[in-house]
């Protein structure tokens, strides 16, 4: 009887060695290696690899002849926005998610809506009664969407060279299994093998991939971390699902920006795109309340006006707290100080709590000003007016710093129908105030921006 050898595989970095470790020397990770069998590859070949396998021969980069690609635009404007100005042909895209959160209505929903693009939708998860209940849930008809339900590589492989779709979903990577690896699916050499073959046909054939994974209890994406290396972009889909809104980031985009933001609703129909995210960042109340401010932040080349809403009350404990929700927490202390040292503010035995609302989280230090006010609003328990909005980076000596593209964030509290806008004085000095029907005050100082706003109140 032939005896089976095992190795143990790091699930981060995909490190192997003979015998089990705590800890991996690659990559310093603790309890990640997992045991696996242990097999040869045989020299057998993949069907689809006679036609598109050639031997390449090096190339000077001058005689390399450049071609514009046509991306394909999808009738989805946020996925649009999120991949850079839609799907690059030969890319491979990595969607994770928490289990329910949506990715795979997302997927079906998007393969629904292309029009003459065919596509071949790969599931291991449902069956072919199970999309097609979902697809009538969904609402959407297209001819040219298949539904192929297998988990064999070599079989997927197989129906690819016969159908050809211009655009492969695969539902999901950690549920695929070659024949050429003995392992279970989901292992480490299972999915880093049925990425790399699904690459290599991405590569050749020019056919954009979707991969749809899984993420552990830790947020991160089920597999070797060589698997986010793989693939051309990396999109976090996230969101409570208690809640009705999603949301996408790219962490990773060879083909575009990172910090663009997709944003959609969950309802009986599929997932509703939020073409105007301020409906969900702003509470709709019709009188102004204590510790509510409202600020202009930028997601990528999207203004978002949102609403910041602070706590300030006495301490129970010796140490107050601070927590903070969809802000940064270091970020939120070091304002307490400038509004403790610049702006008079006695919160050393206050707790304070501050959370964005609509469940976003928010790195643009634009929303400084903000914070800060609805810091001091709640303190003082005065009202700010919801006809104002704040914009502008504190810095330490209680200067309040100019930011970038204050022309679309005037533009989009214009719209949205405020009054007036709080801006750096630095910021005036390239500005046309007299196209913006909007009032615009800037101040120099936040203690300056303090008294004007007291004086309103």
């Amino acid at each position: 009887m032939k005896k089976t050898l095992t190795c143990f595989v790091c699930s981060s970095c995909g490190y192997n060695s003979p015998k089990w470790l705590g800890k991996c020397p690659s990559c310093n990770e603790w309890n990640c290696l997992i045991e696996e069998n242990k097999t040869k590859k045989t020299s057998e070949t993949v069907l689809w690899s006679e036609e598109i396998l050639k031997k390449e021969k090096p190339i000077k980069i001058k005689n390399i002849i450049s071609s514009k690609i046509q991306r394909i635009i999808t009738k989805d404007k946020e996925l649009n926005r999120v991949l850079g100005g839609g799907i690059v042909p030969g890319s491979i895209i990595l969607i994770g998610g928490e289990p329910g959160i949506g990715k795979s209505t997302l997927m079906l929903q998007i393969t629904l809506s292309l029009g003459i693009e065919k596509s071949l939708y790969v599931s291991g998860e449902e069956s072919k009664e199970q999309i097609k209940i979902r697809s009538e849930r969904l609402g959407g008809q297209n001819e040219n969407c298949f539904i192929l339900t297998e988990t064999n590589l070599e079989n997927i492989l197989i129906n690819l060279k016969k159908s050809k779709p211009d655009i492969l979903i695969i539902d999901s990577i950690q549920t695929m299994k070659s024949d050429k690896i003995d392992a279970t699916p989901g292992s480490v050499s299972q999915i880093r093998e049925c990425a790399h073959e699904l690459m290599i046909y991405a590569k050749k054939n020019s056919v954009p991939v979707f991969l749809i994974g899984h993420i552990t209890k830790d947020g991160i994406i089920a597999g070797p971390k060589v698997l986010e290396h793989m693939v051309d972009t990396v999109i976090i889909f996230e969101g409570d699902r208690h809640l009705s809104y999603r949301i996408t980031r790219a962490q990773k985009n060879r083909f575009g920006p990172t910090n663009e933001l997709g944003i959609y609703e969950m309802n009986s129909k599929g997932l509703r795109q939020v073409s105007n995210p301020s409906e969900i960042l702003i509470s709709q109340k019709d009188t102004s309340l204590s510790g509510v401010s409202i600020g202009s932040v930028m997601e990528g080349n999207r203004t978002l006006i949102l609403e910041i809403q602070a706590l300030v009350c006495d301490s129970n404990y010796g140490t107050p707290q601070r927590s903070s929700t969809g802000f940064n927490l270091k970020r939120l202390n070091m304002l307490i100080a400038v509004l403790e040292k610049r702006g008079g503010l006695k919160v050393n035995n206050q707790d304070v709590f501050i959370n964005i609302a609509g469940g976003i989280n928010i790195a643009d230090p634009s929303a400084d000003l903000a914070l800060c006010f609805a810091i001091i609003s709640s303190y003082k328990e005065i009202a700010i007016s919801n006809k104002i909005c704040f914009c502008g980076e504190v810095g330490l000596n209680g200067e309040i710093r100019s930011i970038g593209k204050i022309d679309s964030r005037i533009a989009e509290a214009e719209k949205l129908g405020f009054s007036e806008i709080i801006i750096s004085t630095y910021n005036i000095n390239h500005l046309e105030k007299s196209k913006y029907s909007i009032k615009i005050s800037d101040f120099k100082k936040l203690s300056d921006a303090y008294s004007y706003i007291i004086k309103k109140s």
